[in-house]
C-alpha cells in the first residue's frame, strides 16, 4: 500500500498496535518501561552504526517500529490511573460495603437517567486520606434542587459500588465503556446527604462550563423551542445532553447524527471565519506568526468549550497542524497531517482509540481524502450548481464507504436515505453555523433582535422537521443487521479493491475484487451453516426468559404478558448470534440438552422425580422448597436462580450452596447462564 510509504503513518500504525496490546494484555508498568528503554538504547546504537556504515541496513527501521509498539504499550500503562500509588483503589479497602467519608469535585455533567442525575467526579479525599481517581456519581432526582455544576466540591458518606456488567449476551456493556475512561466504581446518594464545600479553585473545564451556561442563559431569554435550543447547543457548543431521545433517534435513523457532533466540518468553517477576521494582522511585523498563534489558541479554546470530545480533538489537532503549515508556508500532505494528528492524540489519550466517534471520524476523513477524488473525476458537470451538489454527493458517498462496515458492526442498521439528508443539509450547514456564531455573539452583547432569534430558531426547526420526516421513511431504514468483526474486515477488503477497480479498470483489479467478494460470501455461508447449540437462561427482572438455540434457529419461552417487553434482550442476542428464525414455546419442567438434563422448579416447588438426576436445576418464581433436601434427593451439579425470584430467597439459596460447595449462579449478579451442548 502506498500509504505505508509515509514514515509517520508506519509509526502511527505501530503505536496503535502497541495500544491494542497494552489494552488486551496486562503488562506491568515497570516491565513495559524496561522494554521501551531497552529498545530505545538499541535504536541509538543502531543509529550510530548505520551512520558510519557504508551499506544500508533494515535493522534501524525495524527497531524504530518495535520501539514505537513498546511506546504504545507504555502509553496505556502511563495513563492507567490505577498504576498511581495514590489512586483510591491502592489506598483504601472498598470491597466491604462500608460507608466512606468522601470529598470530591464534579468533573463532568452527564445526561440524566430516569431516577438519577449522573456526574463524573474526581475523588479528593477518602476518610482523611488524600487520593486521586474518578468515579460515577448518581444523585436522586429532586425537582426542588438544582443540579450540581462542574468544579463544585462536596462531601458525603457513601458506599463504593461495583459497576454492573451487561447481564445478557451482546448488550452494550456500560462497565467496559466506563473502565476505558478510568472509572471503576459508582456512588449513590441524594442532595440532602451532601455538604457543599466552598472552593475558589477553578479548572479549565469549569471555566468552559461557566461559559456554556452563560451563553445558554442569554439564548434562553429569546424563547427558543427546547428542541431548537438543544440542537444549537450540540452544533455550536458540543453539548448533546439536552437533546430529546426522539430527536436524537431521528438524526440517527436519517444518517445525519454526525451533524450534531462538533467535528472537522464545524472546525473547518470556524477556521475560515477566524482566518478572515484576523487577516489584517498579516500586515504587521511577524504578522503571520502572530496570526498562527491566535488561530491555534482560538481553535483549542473552542475545543475546550465544546468538551474535548474525540471528534473535536481530532479535528482541532489536524487543523492546528494545517494552520501551522499554511501560515508558515510549509508544504503539507493530507495523509501526513492526519497521521500526525492521530499520533499526537493517541499519545495523550490512548483510550480514544476504542472510542466509536474517534474511529468513525478518522475512517470518514481518510475515506474522503482517498475515495472522493476518484469518484468526483468520473463526471465534470458544466453547471456550478450541479457541480456543487455532485461534489457534495461524492464526499458524502466517500465518507459512507469508509464507515459503513464499522457502523453496521456497532449499530446494526443502515439509513439508506443518508445521501438525501446530507445533500439537503450539508450545503447549508456552513450558513447555519455562521449564523449561529453571529447569534451567540449578539446574544452575549445583548444586541440580538428578537426577529433574528426567531428566524434562526425557525431555520433550526426546519432542519429538525426535515430530519424527522426522513427518519419516518422506515422502509428505507435497514435494521437489525447482524455484522461480526470478521464481516468488517472482509467488507473493507471488498471496498479497497472496489475503489482500486474504479480508479483503474484492469483485469488484475477485477480479479482481486472478485476474490474479496468470494471471501465475504464464504464468511456469510459459514456463519449461516455454523452449528450453534446453546440453552440460555436470560436475566429479566421479575420474570423468566429462556432461549434454546439450534442451528441458528431459536425457541423462546417466557412468562411475560408479551414478548415485546423483552424485545431488547432477544434482539441483542439474535443480532449478535446471527439467528435466522425465532419461534415461541411454553416453559417446560424438563429440558433434555443432548446428554445434559435441566430441571425447572417453579413456585409450586414440585420436583419428586424418581431415578432422575439433573445436571442443572433452575429455580424460578420463588419456589418454597428445602434446598438441602432437594440437593440430597436429586444430586444436581449446578443450581441456577433467574430474575423472577425474591432476593431474600436467592440470598438463602446462595448461602446453602456455598456451604455445600455446590456451584450457584444468580443471573441478577452474574448475568445470563449459557449451556453449550
Amino acid at each position: 500500500m502506498k500509504l505505508l510509504n509515509f514514515t509517520i503513518i508506519k509509526l502511527t500504525v505501530c503505536l496503535i498496535i502497541g495500544i491494542v496490546i497494552g489494552y488486551l494484555f496486562y503488562i506491568p508498568l515497570n516491565v513495559s518501561l524496561y522494554i521501551a528503554t531497552s529498545l530505545f538504547a538499541s535504536l541509538l546504537i543502531l543509529f550510530f552504526v548505520a551512520k558510519r556504515s557504508f551499506f544500508k541496513t533494515s535493522w534501524f527501521g525495524l527497531s524504530s517500529l518495535l520501539m514505537m509498539i513498546s511506546i504504545g504499550t507504555l502509553t496505556v500503562n502511563f495513563h492507567d490511573e490505577k498504576n498511581a500509588s495514590n489512586h483510591y483503589t491502592n489506598q483504601i479497602s472498598i470491597e466491604n460495603n462500608t460507608f466512606k467519608s468522601i470529598t470530591f469535585k464534579i468533573k463532568d455533567v452527564l445526561k440524566s437517567g430516569k431516577f438519577y442525575n449522573k456526574y463524573i467526579i474526581d475523588l479528593l479525599d477518602i476518610d482523611g486520606s488524600k487520593v486521586r481517581g474518578k468515579s460515577l456519581l448518581n444523585i436522586q432526582k429532586d425537582s426542588l434542587l438544582t443540579t450540581l455544576k462542574v468544579d463544585d466540591v462536596l462531601m458525603g458518606k457513601m458506599v463504593f459500588n461495583n459497576l454492573d456488567h451487561s447481564l445478557n449476551p451482546n448488550q452494550f456493556d456500560y462497565k467496559t465503556y466506563l473502565e476505558k475512561r478510568y472509572i471503576y466504581h459508582q456512588l449513590f446518594t441524594s442532595n440532602q446527604s451532601l455538604l457543599k464545600i466552598n472552593s475558589k479553585t477553578q479548572s479549565l473545564f469549569g471555566i468552559a462550563n461557566n461559559i456554556r451556561e452563560y451563553v445558554n442563559s442569554k439564548l434562553k431569554s429569546y424563547d427558543f423551542n427546547p428542541d431548537e435550543l438543544a440542537v444549537i447547543n450540540a452544533l455550536l457548543l458540543g453539548q448533546r445532553q439536552d437533546i430529546s431521545d426522539s430527536v436524537y433517534k431521528s438524526y440517527i435513523n436519517a444518517g445525519a447524527v454526525h451533524i450534531l457532533a462538533v467535528s472537522g466540518l464545524h472546525v473547518g468553517i470556524l477556521l475560515i471565519i477566524l482566518s478572515l477576521a484576523l487577516k489584517p494582522i498579516e500586515s504587521l511585523k511577524h504578522g503571520k506568526l502572530i496570526k498562527t498563534i491566535l488561530l491555534i489558541t482560538f481553535l483549542w479554546c473552542f475545543a475546550l468549550i465544546t468538551g474535548l470530545s474525540a471528534s473535536v480533538t481530532r479535528a482541532v489537532t489536524m487543523f492546528s497542524i494545517v494552520t501551522i503549515a499554511i501560515n508558515l508556508k510549509r508544504p503539507t500532505n493530507i495523509y501526513n497531517t492526519l497521521a500526525i494528528s492521530m499520533f499526537v492524540i493517541l499519545l495523550f489519550k490512548p483510550m480514544f482509540l476504542f472510542d466509536v466517534g474517534f474511529q468513525l471520524s478518522y475512517l470518514a476523513v481518510f475515506s474522503i481524502v482517498i475515495v472522493d477524488p476518484i469518484i468526483y473525476k468520473k463526471w465534470k458537470p458544466k453547471s456550478r450548481i450541479v457541480d456543487f451538489y455532485w461534489h457534495t454527493f461524492t464526499v458524502t458517498l466517500s465518507a459512507q464507504l469508509g464507515i459503513i462496515p464499522i457502523s453496521l458492526y456497532y449499530f446494526h442498521q443502515f439509513p439508506s436515505l443518508f445521501f438525501i439528508s446530507n445533500l439537503v443539509i450539508i450545503p447549508f450547514l456552513g450558513l447555519i453555523l455562521g449564523l449561529g456564531i453571529l447569534v451567540i455573539v449578539l446574544a452575549i452583547l445583548n444586541a440580538l433582535p428578537q426577529f433574528a432569534a426567531n428566524v434562526y430558531g425557525r431555520i433550526i426547526g426546519l432542519m429538525n422537521d426535515f430530519i424527522i420526516w426522513v427518519s419516518r421513511q422506515e422502509s428505507f431504514l435497514l435494521k437489525d443487521i447482524a455484522f461480526s468483526l470478521l464481516y468488517v474486515l472482509a467488507s473493507y477488503l471488498v471496498i479497497i479493491h472496489l475503489i482500486k477497480l474504479i480508479k483503474k479498470w484492469h483485469y488484475s483489479n477485477l480479479k482481486y475484487l472478485l476474490i474479496a467478494v468470494i471471501i465475504f460470501q464464504s464468511l456469510v455461508i459459514y456463519t449461516h451453516y455454523k452449528s450453534t447449540n446453546e440453552f440460555i437462561i436470560f436475566h429479566k427482572n421479575r420474570h423468566s426468559l429462556i432461549g434454546n438455540t439450534t442451528h441458528n434457529k431459536m425457541t423462546v419461552a417466557h412468562d411475560l404478558d408479551s414478548l415485546s417487553k423483552a424485545n431488547h434482550i432477544i434482539r441483542s442476542y439474535v443480532i449478535g448470534n446471527h439467528i435466522s428464525a425465532i419461534k415461541k414455546d411454553s416453559l417446560h419442567p424438563i429440558y433434555l440438552l443432548n446428554k445434559k438434563k435441566l430441571l425447572v422448579i417453579d413456585s409450586l416447588g414440585i420436583y419428586n422425580i424418581k431415578s432422575f438426576e439433573p445436571d442443572y436445576v433452575l429455580l424460578r418464581q420463588s419456589p418454597k422448597i428445602n434446598l438441602n433436601r432437594l440437593i440430597d434427593s436429586i444430586k444436581p451439579k449446578y443450581i441456577i436462580a433467574d430474575g423472577s425470584n425474591y432476593k431474600s430467597y436467592i440470598k438463602h439459596w446462595s448461602t446453602i450452596c456455598k456451604k455445600r460447595e455446590l456451584p450457584f449462579h444468580q443471573t441478577g449478579k452474574k448475568g445470563a447462564f449459557i449451556i453449550a451442548y
